[in-house]
Order: structure tokens, then sequence, then C-alpha cells
């Protein structure tokens, strides 16, 4: 028998943002035709090397916002997609402060709280990112906090960054269930001592086997189960 979604105590649900709650993709979606037929491309692109940025400057022992890192990756993205429309990157670069949310994310949040639950966010983004992408997705009335890494000045998976739901919260690890799409923040959460959830929207083969999710599923709704 699977394990229960949320073991007994649990007090908060705490989730990553970007690819979690807001689609990262919808962005360049958005201005698909204008971009050309290398949208696509440059979108995974825009995104692996978001991420790649992030990890490389913490390794280093080096801080940068998150967004100068989110528009130095397009940057890097059409270099590598000569096709692409260049012209389109501040129209991008405004879509990226407005992701789209997943459909279920609202009805999520709320049915988590109804339960007495509270709810976050911890990510990545810094703080101007996340209060944009929340506010045009109309989630604020749906979160108890929002929290950004840049107060750790240290991106995820350090266990610093972690430690900041620890710290806003008042609670303990085994108190927080943490839910991201992103398997390696999975496994950063559960190094850290948090009950992580994957939620694996694109049915992705499982890695990082020594940091295993207690649980996965395909999208957020699953939580209210």
């Amino acid at each position: 028998m699977a394990p229960p979604l949320f073991p007994a105590g649990t007090k908060a649900v705490v989730f990553d943002a970007y690819g979690t709650l807001f689609d990262v993709h919808s962005a360049v979606a958005r201005h698909a035709a204008r971009v050309g037929p290398e949208a696509a491309r440059l979108s995974e692109i825009w995104r692996a090397k978001q991420l790649e940025y992030s990890w490389v400057l913490s390794l280093a022992g080096r801080y940068r916002s998150f967004w100068s890192l989110t528009e130095e990756a397009l940057d890097h993205a059409f270099a590598r997609c000569p096709g692409a429309d260049v012209s389109v990157r501040p129209l991008l670069l405004d879509a990226y402060r407005s992701l789209d949310a997943y459909p279920e994310v609202r009805a999520t949040l709320d049915g988590l709280r109804a339960r007495g639950l509270r709810t976050a966010i911890l990510s990545n983004g810094d703080p101007a990112m996340l209060g944009a992408a929340v506010t045009s997705a109309d989630l604020a009335g749906s979160l108890d906090a929002v929290l950004s890494v840049e107060a750790a000045r240290i991106f995820k998976t350090s266990p610093n960054a972690y430690h900041l739901a620890i710290e806003d919260l008042a609670l303990n690890e085994d108190e927080i269930v943490f839910v991201s799409s992103n398997r390696w923040d999975v496994a950063g959460a559960a190094a850290f001592g948090f009950t992580a959830v994957w939620v694996n929207r694109l049915g992705l083969p499982d890695e990082y086997g020594d940091l295993a999710p207690h649980a996965v599923i395909a999208a957020l709704d699953a939580l209210l189960r």
C-alpha cells in the first residue's frame, strides 16, 4: 500500500514555483509564431541554462538575482537558435513575469487551506519575479507565504535555501510537505529532511535513487485525494 500523501503531523505544503505552479514554457508559447520554428528548442534551452547558471553560481559561492540569470539564459538561447527572431526578446521577458499558472493550481491551494494546511512558495525566483507571477495568476489570497532564496543568497538545492521555509513558517522539517515538478529539487528537499512530492507531469524516468520522493503525482490536484 502506498504511504499517505501527507504524513501525520503535516502542517504546511510548500511549493516550488517555476515548473510546478507556473508553466515556464508558456512565455515562448504565447509568442511562438513570432519566434519562429525554433520556438520549442529556444524555450528548452532557455530553461536549461537558467537552471545551470544557478547551480554553477551556488557551487562557486556566488549569487546574482534569478532575473539576471533568466535574461542571460534567454540571450544564450537566442545565440543557439539563430533562426529565432531576437526582436521578440522584450516580449518574452515580459511574458516570463506573468507565466500561466497550471489550471489546477488555484483549486489545489484553496483545497489544502480548507483542510487546515498552510501553503507557501519557496522559489529560486527573486521577490519581484515571484510577486509579479503570483499577482498575475491571482494567487495571493491562496498563499500564506511567498519565499525567495534571495534571503539566503544561494539557490536550491543548498540546504540554506530550504531552511528559509523552516524559519518563516516556524515549523520542523517533518511538518512540511515540499512539492516540486523538478526532480533535482525533490532530491534536494528530501536530502534536507522534507517530505518531498514529485509532480511528474511528463512521465519522466526517475533519477537520484538514493533521494527518492515520498510520492509521485501526475498533477497538483492529486494532493487533494
